[in-house]
């Protein structure tokens, strides 16, 4: 006998529930009757979205209807720090929180904040639970949109292009990982996605008809796939009937629904962070964020030097030479420094305790690539030879699923890192769920198309780094890969895997590096390319990772962006536009009151059809003056302002 946890009544009349938004203008109306729990969601008289049918199905067998035995409210209004200052040095955490509790054993805690309403269940049963399915219905309006990646199975990349459709045209058989961004017929956004993802499969998606969308998972694994390909090892062959088995007593994702008025209000979310766990970490002072040169690409194309470049121990301590000098702090071996079914061995002429040595002298930390599968297989062996090898951080890849299985792996190997003090960047990933802030050393993860699909697809391009800020970036940190110094427009963009060029500007390119959040971030040209390109590397030298504040100067999704970070008192802003030409007169009324010096990367004049093409200049403004971004088809802008007595 199943027990579908939808929190009903033992009363015939209706219990309901109001939860207002600290400051007044988000209401949630709660309804709990003998057909389940609705909430609907407004914005003063707007209504935003319907919820129905909210309930976990599982083994349970009570027999009991679910009668609410109490309900309590808190408020919540405090200052968050990061441990990693990914977009700001403190986050506020306002909310008023409803907690209702029923005789059963569940609890069903709403959490409104001013931007946006998240719930979560709980559970308090002796014994472990068998999840069949989690049941949630999310209704819309007539004519409302969607933004999404969309699958054929839960095997997924999570590297599918953006696609945009009203939600009535919506295909059911697609699955759509999140997050979602739905745009409203009024403007308004509303984003889709979780936090707290522990020891349960990620939420997914799909049209169930009309303006409606249903939650789905994936099952639970029966069977693993074994292949000859190292790459595709470890997928799902068959699953079970059920999603999930957790201990009865436990807190589940909180589900978000983010509201935002404007394209801002998805760039100034912090939801995902703030409902996730706090970090268990006692000692964080190693984990330190920075830049990062890695050999996958640009081992090929390196030049003007004596001696041959691949995989070996002398092109290592090339990069670590140039990390050196430009002050970067990482140095990566991707993919093919090792056997790929053996990470305790390097290949012939790579001599890893020689390299990691010279990399000390130098103040370079060296990182690993590895096959996610390979890591399990070795797990000891692995993590114990990398730390005697004096390895920083390893760069995990291909998982491609988000079941509870793998859910539960990324936690095993964020901590186990944390053990040997390492820092973590997921590849082949689902999108972050606040796993940075319960474990800081994870600085980044893919789960988008970066600068990689440049070499085989039309998919990277300026339009789709116009998406990022407002999806996929709400979410967390991500490893575009971005300040490509082979850069194209439109009309002669390329596929080239080995030597990729990016689809935009040079002053474009550059611009992605304050854009897109990562504390890690990876830089994709050789040694070689950036010194042959030292105006503009020195340039890239300036830029931090870590942020003391962020604000989205203009912007609109799918077309330009301006973003403006502030580390310290110095100011770093970036602007992109997509295909169109565009001039935006921005006020620099954000600035406090005097004169800045101001550095200007911006395209030159002839970027339309030479993207290479860019103009550095130099000069003072004073605070409140109007600046002319002139941008290209493709084209971008770059600033660095500093108070002019720094």
């Amino acid at each position: 006998m199943l027990l579908l946890l939808s929190l009903f009544c033992i009363a015939g009349n209706a219990q309901q529930y109001m939860l207002l938004s600290p400051d007044k203008k988000l209401s949630v109306e709660i309804e709990s009757s003998r057909q389940g729990v609705t909430v609907k969601m407004m914005k003063e008289a707007d209504l935003l979205l319907s919820l129905s049918d909210i309930g976990i199905v599982t083994d349970q067998t009570t027999g009991a209807l679910l009668q609410i035995k109490k309900a309590e409210r808190s408020a919540v209004n405090e200052i968050v720090k990061p441990v990693i200052r990914e977009k700001s040095e403190a986050y506020r955490n306002e909310y008023n929180e409803l907690a209702l509790t029923f005789r059963s054993g569940q609890t069903l805690t709403f959490r409104l904040f001013n931007e946006g309403l998240a719930y979560r269940f709980s559970t308090a049963f002796k014994d472990s639970l068998t999840i069949f399915r989690e049941t949630l219905d999310i209704q819309f309006r007539e004519g409302d949109s969607i933004r999404f990646q969309s699958e054929k199975s839960f095997n997924s990349a999570y590297e599918q292009p953006y696609e945009f459709k009203k939600l009535s045209e919506l295909d059911p058989d697609k699955l759509c990982n999140l997050p979602v961004l739905i745009e409203k017929q009024s403007g308004k956004f509303l984003m889709i996605t979780e936090a707290d993802l522990y020891h349960y499969p990620g939420l997914w998606v799909k049209s169930s008809g009309g303006s409606q969308i249903t939650a789905t998972h994936p099952r639970y694994p029966k069977t693993l796939k074994k292949t000859n390909n190292p790459y595709s090892t470890g997928q799902v062959g068959e699953t079970h009937d059920y999603i999930a088995r957790v201990a009865g007593k436990r807190s589940y994702p909180w589900r978000i629904f983010a509201v935002a008025d404007r394209e801002e209000g998805l760039i100034s979310n912090n939801m995902v962070y703030l409902l996730a766990s706090p970090t268990e970490l006692k000692d964080v002072s190693w984990i330190r964020p920075g830049v990062v040169m890695f050999d996958w690409w640009a081992k090929n194309n390196i030049f003007g030097v004596d001696f041959k470049a691949g995989v070996n121990t002398e092109t290592a301590k090339y990069f670590i030479d140039f990390c050196a000098e430009k002050g970067f702090r990482y140095f990566l071996f991707d993919d093919g420094w090792s056997p790929k079914s053996d990470l305790l061995h390097t290949v012939p002429g790579l001599n890893m305790p020689e390299v990691t040595a010279y990399a000390k002298t130098k103040g370079v930390d060296v990182m690993l690539w590895v096959i996610w599968n390979t890591l399990k297989e070795q797990w000891d062996e692995a993590f114990d030879q990398f730390e005697r090898w004096g390895i920083k951080g390893i760069k995990m890849d291909f998982m491609n699923r988000d079941d509870q299985q793998m859910v539960e792996f990324y936690e095993a190997v964020a901590g186990k890192a944390a053990e040997k003090k390492m820092v973590v960047d997921f590849h082949g990933a689902y999108k972050p769920c606040g796993l940075s802030r319960k474990y800081p050393n994870v600085l980044t993860r893919e789960a988008l198309i970066e600068f990689e699909q440049s070499g085989v697809s039309d998919n990277d391009n300026p339009r789709h780094h116009n998406l990022l800020p407002y999806i996929r970036m709400f979410t967390g940190a991500m490893d575009y890969i971005p300040a490509t110094m082979r850069n194209a427009n439109k009309n002669n963009f390329r596929h080239c895997w080995d030597y990729p060029m990016g689809w935009g500007t040079r002053a474009h390119s550059m611009a992605l590096f304050i854009i897109l959040s990562s504390p890690m971030t990876m830089l994709p040209d050789s040694p070689s390319d950036y010194n042959r390109e030292n105006e503009c590397t020195g340039f890239l030298t300036k830029i931090p990772v870590e942020w003391d504040e962020t604000k989205l100067l203009a912007g609109k999704i799918g077309q330009y962006t301006v973003l403006a970070r502030r580390s310290g008192t110095v100011w770093h802003i970036g602007a992109i536009t997509n295909d169109d030409q565009r001039t935006i007169e921005l006020s620099t009324d954000f600035l406090k009151p005097g004169r800045y010096n101001i550095e200007i990367i911006e395209d030159g004049i002839n970027a339309a059809t030479a993207a290479t093409d860019y103009k550095l200049s130099r000069r003072q403004i004073s605070a409140g003056e109007i600046l002319k971004l002139a941008m290209a088809p493709g084209g971008g802008w770059l600033a660095r302002i500093t108070p002019e007595n720094k």
